[in-house]
Parts: structure tokens; C-alpha cells; sequence
């Protein structure tokens, strides 16, 4: 992997928010095999304690179960940190759209909550997790940063927030911050199952049981699907970046475009399944087409992803295959 001769000074603790969950349980697993110290915060709201329950017996792993809406918990978590990988948040569109209140709690207040604690406590980095969704209905393609639509999502609005919370932290308190904004990530441990379940999940689900996935629109709509190996080398090398790059937020990707029913094909040739998909109106606040720019990112985190679409969903089947009882 391209982050795994990455130093960081010995001893060093990560925190990383969220930990439990798909993300956040692969970055534990990253950062402890580069052999540094992990702290895991969760509220298992989102996460699973399955997730992380293969690192239990590791010394250099210790799991706190709290919630970012908690500053004392948040204090607590900071506790010695050297860099704060934050991915504790609710993800989804269409149920950010449901559930207004909970998102703002959560998104916003949870990582303002973070961004505090982590300036009382000294930490070096503060890396967290943005999201594409904050272009909205720009009709750029690429997306390039700084050309931002009308938000289409509470989701959305809460993920702009961060970046300005960030931004000011930045600011004011010189706290160094760096915002990832993700595209459409997969790979192992991410959970298939829900209304709100990502599409490749499960897509992949559905098919190895033999039933016919659900394609919300005409399923023309473009997305940059991003393998969770571009992601850690993202986050980590957001952690080595310089002075540069505080306070900006980037595109994370692959730099591609799949629409779903490219997708639902790929799928379902590499599954060997003859399923046609069910159609279903499509969803407020999805966006039409999302493909990343990602010349910022590599400039000033020096992020060069290796895992291509085509490379990444093989081994998401791969893992499915063996980890998804049909």
C-alpha cells in the first residue's frame, strides 16, 4: 500500500472517531499495523462492535464507547492524542432529509464538540471526514474545490458546516485541520443491510442471494465509487502534510465515473447472476452525476490512489463472498 512506509514519531496515539464503523474500523486496522497506538470512540449508534472486536487483545488498542455529542467524553477521548482522525457522524442522504434535528446534533454539534476538545488538549492534526455531497447542484464535472452548488440535503448542510467550523479553528486558534471530502467509499465491513445501506453493498448482498436489487432513478446517475485503500492513505497523509494544507478541505477519490447501471452489470457479471433490477422514483436530495478533480489533493497531501474502480470492487466481492452468510 502507498501508506505503509509512512513515520510518524514513535509512541504516537491516534484517536479515531467513529471507529466502529466501516471507515473508521479500517483505519484502526491501518494505523495498527504501521504499529501505533489506536484510541476507537463510538456510541454504536452507527458502528458494530464486531467491527473492531479482532483488535481487543492488541496492547496498542483501547476502545472507549461515548458519544461526540458529550464534550466530557470528548475530553476525555483527546486525552494525550497526537492526531484526531474524526469519522463519527450520520451518514445518508435520504435519511438526513427524515431526520433534521438529529443530523445537526450529531454532524455539527458533535464535531464542533471535537474540533474544542482537540485545541484544549494539544493535538497536532485533525483530520475529519467531509463528503461530496457538499457541491450539491453544481453541474461541473469534475468536481473541483471552490466550485460548490446550491446544498440539495440537511446531510450536506451539516458537512459544509464542519468545513467552516474547521475553517475557524484554523483561524482563530491555529489548530491544524484538514477536511476529506469523500466519494461514494467501498469495501470490506461495510454493512449492506437497511433502507439506508450504500449501493454497492448492497447490490452485492442482494445478488448472492439471488434477488433483484432496487435502482432509485433511471440509474444513469455517475458516481466516483472510491476504495476505502484510497481513503486510509488520505487520512494518514493528511496527518504528514504541512502547514499548507491546514484548514482546506479536499477531494478523496479515484477520479472516475460509474453510473449504477454499469454498475448493477459489473456485478452482476463478476457474481455470474441473471437478475434484472427493480426501478424505484428516485430519491430528494441525490445527486445526478459526482466525479472528483483530485489535483488538489495531490499537490498538497502528495495522495496518489492506487486502487482503481475495476481493482477495488474485486476484492469487495471477493470479501462479501466470505464474510456475507446467503
Amino acid at each position: 500500500m502507498s501508506y505503509n512506509n509512512l513515520k510518524f514519531p514513535d509512541e504516537s496515539l491516534f484517536l479515531i472517531t467513529g471507529g466502529a464503523g466501516f471507515i473508521g474500523s479500517n483505519l484502526c486496522e491501518a494505523v495498527l499495523k504501521l504499529g501505533y497506538r489506536v484510541r476507537c470512540l463510538d456510541d454504536l449508534s452507527n458502528g458494530k462492535i464486531s467491527n473492531v472486536e479482532i483488535f481487543a487483545n492488541n496492547s496498542r488498542y483501547e476502545f472507549i464507547q461515548g458519544d461526540i455529542k458529550d464534550f466530557d467524553v470528548c475530553m476525555k477521548a483527546c486525552e494525550g492524542v497526537d492526531y484526531v482522525l474524526h469519522q463519527a457522524a450520520w451518514g445518508s442522504v435520504p435519511r438526513s432529509v427524515e431526520l433534521p434535528l438529529i443530523y445537526c446534533a450529531n454532524n455539527i454539534t458533535g464535531t464542533l464538540n471535537m474540533l474544542e476538545a482537540s485545541r484544549q488538549s494539544g493535538v497536532k492534526k485533525f483530520v475529519y471526514a467531509s463528503s461530496s455531497s457538499v457541491y450539491g447542484d453544481g453541474e461541473l464535472q469534475p468536481k473541483v474545490e471552490g466550485c460548490e452548488g446550491k446544498l440539495l440535503s440537511p446531510y450536506a448542510l451539516t458537512k459544509q458546516a464542519n468545513e467552516q467550523w474547521a475553517m475557524q479553528y484554523t483561524m482563530h486558534y491555529g489548530l491544524y485541520t484538514c477536511g476529506l471530502r469523500y466519494f461514494n467509499v467501498f469495501g470490506k465491513r461495510q454493512d449492506p443491510d437497511g433502507d439506508y445501506a450504500a449501493v454497492i453493498p448492497k447490490f452485492i448482498a442482494k445478488l448472492l442471494k439471488k434477488e433483484a436489487p432496487v435502482i432509485y432513478g433511471d440509474g444513469l446517475q455517475t458516481r466516483d465509487f472510491t476504495y476505502i485503500e484510497n481513503v486510509i492513505e488520505a487520512n494518514l497523509k493528511a496527518c504528514l502534510a504541512s502547514s499548507e494544507a491546514s484548514g482546506e478541505a479536499f477531494n478523496i477519490a479515484y477520479g472516475g465515473q460509474v453510473s449504477l447501471l454499469e454498475l448493477y452489470e459489473i456485478l452482476a457479471k463478476a457474481l455470474n447472476v441473471d437478475i434484472k433490477p427493480k426501478f424505484a422514483p428516485e430519491r430528494p436530495g441525490d445527486i445526478k452525476h459526482s466525479s472528483a478533480d483530485i489535483t488538489k489533493a495531490r499537490r498538497l497531501l502528495d495522495y496518489n490512489p492506487e486502487w482503481s474502480f475495476e481493482r477495488g470492487i474485486l476484492a469487495a466481492i471477493d470479501w462479501y463472498k466470505n464474510n456475507l452468510s446467503c
